[in-house]
């Protein structure tokens, strides 16, 4: 199993490119189950994730063809996909594939609308909490499907198709929005979603739908009003940059100090997340090419912040946001109000001389002068960066394992850090 070296205490300088956003490329490559004809996306990231999903994909029958970078091209667009699903031959998502990925639970939306019927294993992914799908499946109800859970897997089917409806989402839920509003999509009539996910990657996948031919209103807010369609036609579309790696590099240009541009990257997409790392004595500001940051000489100042839905504080840069407190000069609160059960890393830190003390669901975090690189385990996707994170301040070797994880979200981590001066290397197992 391949893992992670890193001797830190080495600021980072330069340029670092950033990838189309995984949360939206997945629903985006979902997507294209709701037409017959192609769907081109653009700036898809080369990630583990994305290739668990291809395959899924192609399970139900869609062809893909992929264009790579050329030479010469901007380095943060990623890969081309055209992406036909012609023929839906297999309505059913295995156990073995959907367990491993989360977010591949969404395709049970778009198989119900366009084929009526569909069985799709009860999902997987990173142990950050419970995440039940029950308003993915009573947002579908809602829309007209039948549903019965079966041996794990989620039965469903409408055999007079899927009409619109009155959705009004208890609580904010990411997934079931992207499942409801892709399913909508080819329902009759009109679907008012509320109380709806206002995430960017939520307002791509809309745009990319208003592509296809569904008139959508609302778009990045809490109100999604959607037409759906008898047939959706393909389009061309490009992937937003992901704020999350935007955020994670942001902040580990404010743990190490120095001075780095994040190319690509959209200020208007992490307005909270900037605006909380200027309270830390980091300095952002928007360039020509994307965000800069630098923080040269100053402490790191300790704050007090807890995770929100968009437009809040996400709880996707949590972890990494504790690990650049680990040596604020002072103590930092930290609550999670999203999942239950993300302070896996927290242990992991304090391998490192990192001093947390967690009481329900807030961390407290007194900064340390020091800390010492020891050998560590990558917990889930952004536990394993916050990790990364912490090993560049720290003094000494870092060796971190189970780097599986971080492949899952975060396209060529080491060669992004290195270019900028970081000592930070892949040791393959094999």
């Amino acid at each position: 199993m391949d893992r992670i070296q890193i001797t830190g205490g080495k600021p980072l300088n330069g340029t670092i490119p950033i990838s189309g956003a995984k949360n939206a490329a997945l629903p985006l490559l979902i997507a294209s189950l709701l037409t017959a004809d192609r769907l081109t996306l653009k700036n898809v990231p080369n990630l583990a994730d994305v290739n668990l999903l291809v395959r899924i994909l192609r399970n139900h029958g869609v062809d893909l063809a992929v264009d790579g970078k050329r030479t010469g091209t901007t380095m943060h667009l990623g890969e081309t996909f055209h992406l036909t699903a012609r023929d839906i031959v297999d309505t059913t998502a295995p156990y073995e594939m959907v367990s491993r990925m989360r977010a591949s639970f969404w395709v049970l939306g778009p198989l119900i609308a366009r084929m009526r019927q569909a069985k799709v294993s009860l999902p997987g992914g990173c142990a950050i909490g419970t995440r039940p799908v029950d308003l993915h499946l009573s947002g579908l109800k809602a829309l007209g499907a039948e549903i019965d859970i079966e041996a794990g897997y989620v039965v469903a089917k409408a055999p007079k198709g899927l009409h619109g409806a009155h959705i009004d989402f208890p609580k904010v839920s990411v997934g079931a929005t992207h499942n409801v509003l892709l399913a909508a999509a080819l329902a009759k009539g009109e679907t008012l979603i509320e109380n709806a996910a206002r995430e960017p990657e939520i307002g791509d996948v809309a745009e990319c739908l208003v592509k296809m031919g569904v008139k959508i209103e609302g778009i990045g807010t809490s109100t999604l009003r959607i037409q759906g369609r008898d047939r959706l036609e393909g389009a061309v579309h490009t992937v937003l940059p992901d704020r999350i790696e935007t955020g994670t590099f942001a902040m580990a240009v404010a743990a190490t100090g120095g001075d780095v541009v994040l190319e690509g990257a959209k200020s208007a997409h992490l307005t909270n997340a900037l605006a909380v790392l200027t309270q830390t004595g980091t300095s952002v500001e928007e360039t020509a090419h994307g965000i800069r940051v630098h923080r040269n000489g100053g402490a790191i100042q300790p704050i007090s912040v807890e995770t929100e839905p968009f437009p809040g504080f996400p709880t996707d840069l949590q972890a990494q946001l504790m690990a650049l407190l680990t040596r604020a000069g002072g103590t930092s609160v930290i609550r999670e109000t999203i999942f239950e059960n993300r302070f896996m890393h927290v242990q992991e830190l304090a391998r490192l001389g990192a001093d947390i003390h967690l009481h329900g669901d807030t961390a407290t975090v007194t900064g340390v002068k020091v800390l010492t690189g020891a050998p560590v385990m990558a917990t889930d996707l952004r536990a394993s960066v916050s990790l990364v994170i912490a090993g560049l301040m720290a003094e000494g070797t870092t060796t971190i394992n189970r780097v599986y994880h971080l492949d899952r979200g975060f396209e060529q981590l080491e060669q992004k850090l290195s270019r900028c001066g970081a000592d930070i290397e892949r040791i393959s197992s094999g």
